[in-house]
């Protein structure tokens, strides 16, 4: 055997010991006894340390020095192990198990704490991560700096500088239009009613089959916080439900679903290799947003939803265009995934800002309820009364994941990039999404993006896929013709 194949065969098993790693994440937030949160901290924290030390295992150093790559496969396949080789080998597998075992008992203290409002009995921990996560990011740096670091984890080869210049430009056009809508003559009207959880899964599973989700390889469940885990032929997700909001848990789970067609539709050929996921991030967000947002709320499909909305619960009590409106009706609120297409990016910029002074030092983490509350009076114009409503509503900081936030927004960047080219592409989409057919779009997604895995570099493969540089220009482009057609403007 070549070193080539010596290395990837090491690899093989190190990628399914990292799928057993998050089936347990995926246990942990979904079926296991509140109970068992010390023992899966030790397991997770255990686990973690073998998986660093193959990670840094001498040997990588030696194939990675004497493999030749032959093909684009095997060139993108070094990349990536060189790339992880280098990060994890400047991390002590002391850190990494530490990073581990904290998190993992801190999920279950950031769901107590949520549920209780009670900020102050969260705070210890959140300092404890904060700690770890400047130590880990000084030592992936190597001298650069610290939150680079850590966003390279994310979405590699960005930088805090270009995503600020980008985040920038849309911040200005982002207000100026959700003040517009705010202030127009026309309102679309709520949503009132009472819907059953049971029948709200019932049509989430009808949503996720009609988006390309293969229940043969997966499944929902209920989380606090929904989310997609997996790759391969085991892709799981979550959803939520809300007896007076619907919405909540039909449009978490198309969102949820782009993030695990993107890992179901994947090349079977990279299973178990560095190329058999998603290559970042904000190309994974691009995916579920572009369903959920430019697809599962456009007027097209809106009006096909208005039918099973009727069949499922009765008559909403408007027609579909109403219906529309009320979809994507602007509202003032405090939660990150209950935003609006047009207020969501300032949820996350809030966020963006907040964890760089967490990690650069100048953020303690015991003053982060205040200091979240008055950037939320200073962007939304009114402050939450909770911290449910603030800064315990995502699970994010209590597992670890900083840099993450600003992808989010950075999806949406290229999800705009994506539907313009793809509207471009399939002239006659409206008729599929009239039908409840979103697969035209979807199977260009597939062809475009989600079958490439970690093949290109996440920058390279939208610009592959769209024909252009990424750009904010066709995102705001689109959320002003959208909103200004439902609201008059």
């Amino acid at each position: 055997m070549s070193a080539y194949d010596d290395l990837m065969a090491f690899q093989r098993e190190t990628e399914a010991l990292s799928q057993v790693a998050g089936r347990l994440g995926w246990d942990q937030e979904t079926v296991m006894p509140r109970g068992a949160a010390e023992q899966r901290g030790e397991e997770m924290g255990v686990l973690e340390g073998i998986l660093h030390a193959r990670r840094i295992d001498p040997r990588i150093g030696d194939w990675l020095a004497a493999a030749e790559p032959t093909d684009p496969v095997a060139e993108a396949n070094l990349r990536h192990i060189r790339r992880s080789f280098e990060r994890t080998a400047r991390v002590p597998a002391r850190l990494a198990s530490a990073l581990a075992r904290t998190t993992s008992v801190a999920q279950g203290k950031w769901a107590a704490a949520r549920a209780a409002d009670d900020f102050a009995a969260f705070a210890p921990v959140l300092a404890e991560i904060v700690a770890l996560k400047r130590e880990e990011a000084a030592a992936l740096a190597n001298g650069g700096a610290p939150y680079d670091a850590l966003l390279d984890d994310y979405e590699p080869g960005a930088t805090a500088d270009t995503l600020s210049a980008m985040f920038g430009a849309l911040r200005p056009r982002l207000i100026a239009l959700r003040d517009a809508c705010l202030g127009a003559d026309r309102q679309p009207t709520r949503l009132d009613g009472t819907f059953p959880p049971d029948a709200q899964l019932m049509l989430s599973e009808k949503l996720a089959a009609a988006f390309g989700y293969d229940f043969n390889r997966g499944r929902i469940d209920r989380a606090v916080h929904p989310f997609s885990s997996g790759s391969g032929m085991d892709v799981r997700i979550t959803t939520r439900t809300d007896p007076t909001d619907p919405f909540n848990c039909l449009y978490s789970t198309i969102h949820e679903v782009g993030h695990a067609t993107y890992e179901q539709n994947i090349d079977d050929a990279y299973l178990f290799t560095p190329l058999g996921q998603g290559v970042s991030m904000g190309v994974h967000e691009s995916q579920s947003r572009l369903y959920e947002n430019q697809l599962g709320r456009s007027r097209a499909f809106t009006g096909w939803l208005h039918g099973q909305m009727t069949d499922t619960f009765g008559d909403p009590g408007m027609d579909p265009d109403a219906f529309f409106g009320t979809v994507n009706r602007l509202h003032k609120g405090y939660i990150r995934t209950e935003a609006d297409e047009v207020q969501y990016n300032l949820h996350v910029l809030l966020r963006f800002d907040l964890e760089r002074q967490l990690i650069g030092g100048t953020l303690d983490p015991a003053d982060l309820d205040e200091a979240w509350n008055d950037r939320f009076k200073a962007d939304f114009g009114y402050r939450p009364s909770r911290a449910s409503e603030g800064c315990l509503q995502d699970v994010h900081w209590s597992v670890g994941l900083f840099g993450y936030f600003p992808t989010y927004s950075l999806g949406n960047v290229y999800a705009g990039c994506l539907y313009a080219a793809l509207r471009r592409d399939l002239p006659d989409l409206d008729a599929a999404l009239a039908a409840g057919d979103p697969r035209p779009a979807t199977d260009w997604l597939r062809d475009r993006v989600q079958v490439h895995g970690g093949l290109y570099r996440p920058r390279d493969l939208i610009e592959r896929a769209t024909g252009e540089a990424p750009s904010e220009a066709p995102l705001l482009e689109y959320l002003e013709a959208k909103f200004g057609a439902i609201y008059g403007l």
